[in-house]
């Protein structure tokens, strides 16, 4: 039965409507943005389908581009306008922290790096560059390594922070294993990084590690 036959309090758009985005499903929000089923199938259906083949919904967003073209029901145009999907939420998520105190709003910067880093399949060394009041300037991503590692240098750190004309940084970088414990080479770098800073009057505040968690050096009184 097409979707337009099922009662409209069942049909994912109208209860969408009628009781607000949160009460929808992962297939029912999935539905909405395949639009359209195939032969046979629903778009509720083919969600369902899709879910139970990839193991979850963030298993499906962060699915490589040649999976999902190939996936039955997808194809390169639903590739495209799901990764700019993903990045106008990235791209929210950092207008919500531009201008703002971060270390008034914790979550909020934790929101952002999960957003950014969490996923990535190799590691990455990022910054949050803030000027004196602590109000986020910039985020920009330093070093992209292997899965084991990232080279990140104090010299380029320095010259990044100079050219936002920061006043403090919040450094976060990706463990792509998951596992979002700080390593001692993890500590080791903070610590040079944080030497090499205070030479030009630039505050080191925290260092995050993304895993499936987000570990606070400051919360754990390494800095």
């Amino acid at each position: 039965m097409p979707i337009t036959d099922w009662p409209a309090a069942e049909r994912p758009r109208e209860k969408l409507l009628a009781r607000g985005v949160a009460s929808l499903t992962d297939a029912e929000l999935l539905a909405i943005f395949l639009r359209t089923g195939i032969a046979g199938r629903t778009a509720v259906d083919l969600a369902r389908e899709l879910l139970g083949r990839f193991g979850s919904l963030r298993a499906l967003l962060r699915a490589g581009r040649e999976e999902l073209c190939a996936t039955r029901g997808l194809g390169a145009t639903r590739y495209v306008e799901l990764q700019a999907l993903l990045e106008i939420a990235r791209r929210h998520l950092s207008e919500a922290l531009a201008g703002r105190p971060a270390l008034k709003d914790p979550s909020a910067v934790r929101r952002l790096l999960q957003a950014r880093l969490r996923d990535r399949e190799h590691e990455t060394f990022a910054a949050l560059f803030l000027d004196n009041q602590h109000r986020v300037i910039a985020y920009d991503e330093l070093s992209q390594g292997t899965i084991d590692g990232a080279s990140v240098y104090p010299r380029e750190v320095i010259k990044a922070a100079l050219k936002h004309g920061a006043a403090a940084v919040i450094f976060a970088h990706n463990h792509p294993s998951g596992v979002a414990e700080p390593s001692a080479a993890d500590r080791s770098l903070t610590e040079r990084l944080k030497a090499a800073l205070a030479q030009v009057d630039i505050r080191v505040l925290d260092h995050f590690v993304v895993g499936e968690q987000v570990v606070s050096f400051a919360e754990r009184g390494w800095i």
